[in-house]
């Protein structure tokens, strides 16, 4: 079978070799109650995060880096994956949490064949995606969580290698954004789509467009402005050809895009406290 799910379309028989997102089957380095995501996410017990490892992505300064460069991990089947999903709602989980679902869609979808929870499911995606995907997606997914890196093609190109993410990235991320907005009597998000953002240092221009676009947007959609930035990945390696990369962003760069969005008079907003830029923050992986 070619895989075709991310835009890279590598056309790989993962049953037998690696794709373009390094992995093959499906390859997991942690699932657990994650307490750190938004509010209406995390709620009460924590967001049931799966991370899968692997990414068509792969930005010089990913925080899950090994993960994303499939460096560690175990495999595991689709039979395997229903029982983490099982597990995780018996556990007391809010919600099923994919982070970085993208190139095991298919695989997903089987597993929520075999076992469907009764709590929502949350698609976590770098914003790296064919409408064709999202559209697979949708057949079990409540709230679509998507990070939109850049729009400037010239920082895609720069930090990914993919001039054409924002081609990909920006339709996507319309589609996700028609999910309705619906919570629970106790403020708990159960279908909904939150548009997550992390600001760069010297990119705080590019930024302030993203702004520009979730407004665009409906206004049921939630706006989460990232201020975490920490040198990580290849922002590290002492041949590092991203200078600009090996410091926090600025109160300057951070002012700037928060004045974008009281500009924008976006509905509803997350805003993170600069004080969340620590590596505490990422989890530690157990595979």
């Amino acid at each position: 079978m070619e895989c075709r799910l991310c835009p890279i379309g590598c056309g790989v028989d993962r049953t037998k070799e690696f794709g373009a997102c390094g992995v093959k089957g499906i390859k997991i380095a942690k699932y657990y109650l994650h307490p750190f995501e938004e509010p209406v996410l995390s709620f009460k017990n924590g967001s049931g995060c799966i991370f899968f490892c692997g990414c068509s992505l792969r930005c010089v300064f990913c925080q899950n880096y090994e993960l994303s460069r499939n460096t560690r991990g175990k495999e595991i089947s689709v039979s395997g994956l229903a029982e983490i999903f099982e597990e995780l709602e018996r556990g007391g989980a809010d919600n099923i949490n994919l982070v970085t679902p993208t190139h095991y869609v298919d695989k997903i979808a089987q597993a929520f064949e075999k076992y469907r929870p009764n709590i929502p499911v949350i698609y976590n995606t770098h914003g790296y995606e064919r409408l064709e995907t999202v559209e697979l997606a949708e057949s079990f997914t409540d709230i679509f969580l998507p990070d939109l890196k850049f729009i400037d093609p010239f920082l895609a190109k720069r930090y990914t290698g993919k001039e054409n993410y924002p081609e990909y990235a920006l339709p996507a991320i319309r589609r996700m954004a028609q999910k309705p907005l619906k919570f629970d009597e106790n403020g708990k998000m159960l279908s909904g789509c939150i548009v997550r953002h992390l600001i760069l240092p010297l990119a705080a221009y590019d930024s302030v467009k993203v702004v520009e676009f979730i407004s665009t947007l409906p206004d049921s959609v939630y706006f989460s402005l990232m201020s975490q930035y920490t040198p990580y990945g290849d922002a590290l390696s002492e041949d590092c050809k991203y200078p600009e990369l090996k410091r926090r962003i600025t109160e300057r760069e951070y002012k700037t895009v928060l004045s974008a969005v009281k500009a924008a008079n976006l509905k509803n907003v997350f805003l993170q406290d600069k004080a969340s830029a620590e590596t505490d923050f990422i989890p530690k992986w157990d595979f």
